[in-house]
């Protein structure tokens, strides 16, 4: 394990670059800020996601590079974490120019072939979504024009390496063991080292915000597919992860992590609170899942109405399973309860 004296980020990162991984921090257009994308000095050179398919994030990735003695032309390897757009962005350009191979979950090949096509998909998925849990249409209709403009820095991208739950990733000098991880997205991935006891993890854990468990459609799934239980798998996953060995946790945003057991533990914890304050809120009267993101979050429950929406719904589905709520549906919105089995 690292010593107290390698706690601050410069340290841990320190310990990682004696390992051959190399923090490329990328500018991206959304809230969550920088993306990390992870340079491997081994053979094949490998790159952990590209960023946003943008030109600054693309001349700060050259110089990033540059700074370690490469250019992008020297990549032969890509691997993906996960679906979203700060991640895939610039892969295509990548791909062009260093005729690297791309490696991603076998689920996401034919996401990232249409990946246009496949947003599509997603926001017919989380219109229907959005209005059966009652967020009013001129909200709808404002975030599907959003959403409809951000897929510009996103990109499509053929998968040469497809990978499943349980492969090993093998360079010259190390092996990643491939673990799914769905919860983030459905298709998180996440590589560990474990000779180096290094966990690659992409958005599955973040130590500065929680990672939200968007309530996303299913990996080629219908749009009109039931909606998934997307906190409920997260908890899932991150049960998996705390069981793993690592001593250094690298994510997708924000600094390394050295005790991931204690940061899921948080985790666990903060998930356990907010269903319990929702719980609370449904025992009064039968409220819709954007009327509790209104009362627990106020305005961003409309300028971010997706995202408190999953949190909303996520919760509930604990709600739900554990028998403490119901839901029921009228005038086409659907509503919740708790139940009299409530402590």
């Amino acid at each position: 394990m690292p010593s107290e004296a390698e706690s601050r980020p410069e340290d841990t990162l320190a310990i990682a670059e004696r390992a051959g991984i190399h923090r490329l921090p990328l500018p991206t257009p959304f809230l969550v800020g920088r993306v990390n994308c992870y340079l491997i000095e081994d053979e094949p050179l490998t790159l952990i996601d590209t960023g946003p398919n943008s030109g600054k994030a693309l001349d700060e990735l050259e110089l990033g590079l540059a700074t370690r003695g490469h250019r992008i032309e020297d990549l032969g390897l890509i691997v993906i974490t996960h679906q979203h757009m700060d991640h895939i962005g610039l892969l295509e350009i990548l791909v062009r120019r260093s005729r690297a191979e791309v490696a991603a979950l076998d689920l996401l090949v034919p996401y990232l072939a249409s990946f246009s096509e496949s947003m599509e998909g997603d926001d017919r998925f989380a219109e229907k979504l959005m209005r059966s849990n009652g967020v009013p249409g001129d909200v709808v209709v404002a975030l599907r024009a959003i959403s409809s403009a951000f897929r510009a820095w996103g990109c499509s991208a053929q998968v040469t390496k497809p990978l499943h739950d349980g492969d090993a990733l093998v360079l010259r000098d190390r092996t990643l063991r491939v673990l799914h991880r769905p919860g983030h997205s459905p298709s998180d991935t996440v590589f560990f080292d474990e000779r180096r006891a290094i966990l690659l993890a992409g958005d599955h854990l973040i130590a500065h915000i929680s990672s939200n468990p968007f309530v996303s459609r299913p990996l080629g799934a219908d749009p009109d597919v039931e909606r998934p239980q997307a906190l409920i798998s997260y908890l899932e996953s991150m049960r998996a992860t705390r069981e793993l060995p690592s001593e250094l946790t690298l994510p997708g945003h924000g600094d390394p992590i050295l005790d991931h057991r204690a940061l899921i533990d948080q985790r666990f914890a903060m998930h356990a609170r907010r269903a319990r304050k929702i719980l609370k809120l449904i025992r009064d009267r039968p409220l819709s899942a954007y009327e509790l993101a209104q009362a627990m979050w106020g305005n961003a429950a409309v300028s971010q109405a997706y995202l408190t929406l999953s949190e909303v719904l996520g919760h509930i589905d604990i709600l739900l399973r554990d028998g403490l709520a119901r839901e029921h549906s009228s005038d086409g919105v659907i509503r919740f309860e708790a139940t009299s089995e409530t402590p």
